[in-house]
C-alpha cells in the first residue's frame, strides 16, 4: 500500500482518479475539511462516514445474545425489585433505618434501569437505532447512571455493615436515617454528573462541515471520531478509578473485616454468620461479574487510545446487575426475608385451600384408616 506523507500527495492521488485511502482521511482530516471546496458532496459524506465509523457492527448472533440477556434480566429483575420496593417502603414508613434508606434508593435505581432496558432491546432486535433520536442519549444516560449508582450504594451498604460490628455502640448512637438520605442524594448527583458525558458525546460537533448528524447514526452511542475520543477516553479512565475501582476496594475491605469480626465473636448464631457471608459474596460477585469487565474495557481503551469493539460484550454482564441486586437485598434485610416467607406460605395455603394440608398428620384420615382397619379385622375374625 502506498503511504501518503502529506496532504498534497493524498489530494493529487485523488485528482488522478485514485480512491483516496482511509489513511489519508485519518491522517489529514482537518486538511480535507479545509480544502472541502475541491471535493464533491459525495466525497465529503464518504469521509465523514469513515471518520466516525462505528466500532460495533450488529450481527444476528450478537442481536440474539443481547436480547436473551436483557430478557432474562427483565423477567427476573422486575418482580424481584417490585417486591423489594414494596417491602422497603413499608419498612421506611414503620421504622426507618439507614440500611432501609440505602436499599430503597438502590431498588429505585434498578427499576429505572429496567424501565429503559427495552429501548436497548429494541435496538438489538432491529440491529439499528430506529426510535426517536432524543431517546438514544436519554436511555444511555440513565442506563450508565444507574449502573455506576449501584456501585456507590453497594459500597455504602458494606460500610454500614462494617461500622455496625466494628463500632457497635458508637455507631448505634450516631447513626441517623437523614445521613443515609444525604449520602444517596450525593450518589445520584455524582453518578449523573459523570455520566452526562453521554449527552456531551452524542451532541458534540467537530469543527468541520463533514460532521455526521448524530440523528443519522445507525448505532446509538457509538462511532466516535478522533476528536470525540480525545475527550471520551480520559473520562472513561476516570469512571474506572472513581466509580468502580475506589468503591470496589472499600467494599472488599469492609466485608473482609466484617466477616473476620463476626467469625471471632462468641455466641453468633450459624444463620447470622451464613447471612453475613452470603451478603459479602453476593456483593463481591456483583462487582466482579457485572461491573469489572466493562470497566476493564475503559483501561484497555485508554491504553490503546481507541474504543474497543468488544465493549458491547463486556457491557452485557452489567445488565445482570438488576437481577442480582435482590440477592443483596435478601441477605441485608430481615423485612424482605419476612415478606418473601409470607408470600411462600400464602402460596402454599392457596394450593391447599381446605382440608388437611399434611396427609400423615390428618386426624380425619387417621381416624378413617383406624375404622377401616378395625372393620377389616372384625370381618376376618368372623
Amino acid at each position: 500500500m502506498i503511504k501518503y506523507h502529506t496532504f498534497t500527495q493524498c489530494h493529487l492521488a485523488r485528482k488522478r482518479g485514485c480512491k483516496c485511502p482511509f489513511q489519508c482521511v485519518s491522517r489529514f482530516p482537518n486538511h480535507y475539511i479545509e480544502h472541502s471546496s475541491v471535493l464533491s458532496d459525495t466525497s465529503k459524506q464518504e469521509m465523514s462516514h469513515e471518520l466516525t465509523k462505528p466500532n460495533m457492527v450488529w450481527t444476528t448472533d450478537l442481536s440474539n445474545l443481547v436480547l436473551a440477556v436483557d430478557a432474562i434480566t427483565l423477567i427476573a429483575g422486575v418482580p424481584a425489585n417490585l417486591l423489594a420496593l414494596y417491602t422497603f417502603i413499608q419498612k421506611v414508613k414503620q421504622r426507618c433505618t439507614p440500611i432501609d434508606v440505602l436499599l430503597l434508593s438502590l431498588t429505585i435505581s434498578d427499576l429505572i434501569f429496567l424501565f429503559f432496558l427495552p429501548f436497548r432491546m429494541k435496538e438489538a432486535a432491529d440491529m439499528e437505532w430506529t426510535l426517536s433520536y432524543f431517546l438514544c442519549p436519554l436511555s444511555g444516560f440513565f442506563f450508565y447512571t444507574t449502573i455506576y449508582n449501584s456501585t456507590f450504594h453497594l459500597t455504602a451498604i458494606s460500610v454500614e455493615r462494617y461500622l455496625g460490628v466494628a463500632f457497635p455502640i458508637k455507631y448505634k448512637l450516631k447513626r441517623r436515617p437523614r445521613y443515609a438520605v444525604i449520602a444517596c442524594v450525593m450518589f445520584w448527583v455524582v453518578s449523573m454528573a459523570h455520566c452526562s458525558i453521554v449527552y456531551i458525546m452524542q451532541y458534540y460537533r467537530h469543527n468541520n462541515e463533514s460532521f455526521t448528524d448524530p440523528s443519522k447514526k445507525e448505532v446509538c452511542y457509538d462511532g466516535f471520531s478522533d476528536e470525540q475520543l480525545n475527550t471520551l477516553l480520559p473520562v472513561r479512565l476516570e469512571l474506572f478509578l472513581v466509580l468502580f475501582c475506589t468503591p470496589f476496594i472499600i467494599c472488599s475491605f469492609c466485608y473482609i473485616k466484617f466477616i473476620h469480626i463476626l467469625c471471632h465473636l462468641p455466641n453468633i448464631k450459624p444463620k447470622k454468620r451464613f447471612r453475613a457471608i452470603g451478603l459479602a459474596l453476593a456483593t463481591l460477585l456483583v462487582f466482579i461479574i457485572c461491573f469489572m469487565p466493562y470497566n476493564v474495557s475503559h483501561v484497555v481503551g485508554y491504553i490503546k487510545w481507541e474504543s474497543p469493539a468488544w465493549r458491547v460484550y463486556a457491557l452485557l454482564p452489567s445488565t445482570l446487575n438488576a437481577c442480582l441486586d435482590p440477592l443483596v437485598f435478601y441477605f441485608s434485610s430481615s423485612a424482605l426475608r419476612g415478606t418473601l416467607k409470607h408470600l411462600i406460605q400464602g402460596s402454599n395455603k392457596r394450593r391447599h385451600p381446605s382440608g388437611c394440608r399434611n396427609f400423615l398428620n390428618c386426624p380425619k384420615l387417621n381416624c378413617t384408616a383406624h375404622e377401616e382397619s378395625t372393620q377389616s379385622s372384625n370381618d376376618t375374625s368372623h
